[in-house]
């Protein structure tokens, strides 16, 4: 990688410099933790004082306990999992926590066993007619209960009108994991984030039946993710790894070999231990899905576009509260916006993104159409999370936090 820094070094000085230089990262073997690894590999965060020590988590829960303890500073998180720790239904006690900035959009997907494929189970009203007609549950997993992951995976069954929480069996496997459950057997399909989906595909375990930016393009995913105390205890801090993660955001999307070479860098043993020609296609938006079909995705894996990917929208984090409440999680509607604020770092992510001339937008909501044709803006949180056929309003999920 060619990198040359053009960040203010007057931002490392004065009033301006961080609290703390040293701060230890965690990330997850997925391929859009990608922002956070070429910040602290590629020569990022130097140019405002800091060294991010990389520390690779193996499971969610174990990540989140990581960055509640203070064991790490921040972290490549899901978004759902910063929520549900606010909020107290993550497995462990409400922590305030904070969103600094979001890391990436799409580029996760749901694949289904080969034996599913065998039996001819290929696409969304087979799997539906098989769902009904089985004597016997299918399981499926997911990364963590209040993740990303979950969500898109109960989302896309219930808009085939399949209740993800009765007519199926949902269970909790760690992204790495996924494979090793699938050739045993143990699950019959997984909602995951890549490269384990094309993995999958690469070795005959089954096919990616539908990608996440199917079910809504340009959704909000993976986010750097801190506690609030981190954030009100180093200020400068928080401003200056914004900006050292945003820097290297832009760079992986100036061009196509920015992004080859950042799928040489994840490739390593340190980083995803995976397979090039399983990283690089579908980081650039190039995809097989096991039956025969190839294309190039206008809404695959997105780790910047112009700031528009990086922007905590209040919205966006809005969603994901009313999805637990959708699905039983919360027992009570949230006062979404008001917590949305407490947890969204959007001054000071404008602070950030305005001294590299990355564009805010001045709205703090967006809207978007997702799979079933419903529309999310944000404006009405409470009438959403109770406008589906599908949902859960009334029963309390047990939560597998802890796996």
């Amino acid at each position: 990688m060619n990198y040359t820094p053009v960040s203010p070094l007057a931002w490392v000085n004065g009033n301006d410099a961080p609290e703390i230089h040293s701060l230890d990262i965690g990330f997850m073997a997925l391929s859009d933790c990608a922002p956070v690894i070429v910040a602290a590999t590629q020569g990022f965060a130097q140019p405002y004082g800091l060294t991010l020590n990389l520390k690779r988590q193996s499971s969610w829960a174990g990540l989140r306990d990581k960055l509640v303890s203070g064991e790490l500073h921040a972290a490549h998180s899901l978004y759902g999992l910063i929520y549900a720790v606010h909020l107290g239904i993550g497995g462990t006690p409400a922590t305030d926590m904070a969103v600094l900035m979001g890391l990436n959009q799409n580029g996760q997907s749901i694949n289904l066993s080969s034996r599913l494929q065998n039996n001819n189970v290929t696409n969304p009203d087979a799997l539906t007619r098989h769902v009904h007609q089985s004597r016997t549950k299918l399981t499926f997993a997911q990364t963590f209960p209040t993740g990303t992951h979950a969500m898109w995976l109960y989302y896309w069954l219930a808009s085939l009108g399949i209740h993800p929480l009765q007519d199926v069996e949902s269970v909790v496997v760690p992204p790495p994991q996924m494979l090793a459950h699938l050739q045993a057997g143990r699950i019959d399909g997984f909602c995951v984030g890549e490269p384990w989906s094309a993995i999958a595909v690469k070795q005959s375990l089954g096919f990616t039946l539908a990608t996440s930016q199917a079910i809504w393009p340009d959704h909000p995913e993976k986010v750097l993710g801190c506690t609030r105390a981190f954030v009100d205890q180093y200020p400068n801090t928080a401003r200056a790894l914004v900006m050292a993660v945003l820097e290297a955001s832009r760079f992986i999307e100036q061009n196509r070999e920015n992004r080859r070479s950042t799928a040489q860098l994840l490739s390593g043993s340190d980083y995803l231990d995976a397979p090039l020609d399983c990283i690089e296609p579908r980081l650039q938006g190039d995809y097989a899905d096991g039956l025969g079909n190839t294309w190039h995705d206008p809404h695959a894996l997105r780790l910047h576009n112009k700031g528009e990917v990086n922007q905590p929208w209040l919205s966006d984090g809005m969603w994901f509260m009313t999805q637990f409440r959708r699905w039983g999680l919360l027992r009570d509607d949230p006062d979404y916006l008001g917590i949305a604020r407490q947890v969204q770092q959007l001054p000071l992510y404008r602070d950030a993104a305005g001294a590299l001339g990355i564009t805010c937008a001045e709205a703090p909501m967006r809207s978007s159409r997702l799979i079933d044709g419903s529309v999310w803006d944000g404006t009405d949180p409470a009438g959403y999370a109770r406008s589906f056929e599908l949902h859960a309003l009334a029963d309390a999920l047990p939560l597998q936090a802890n796996r």
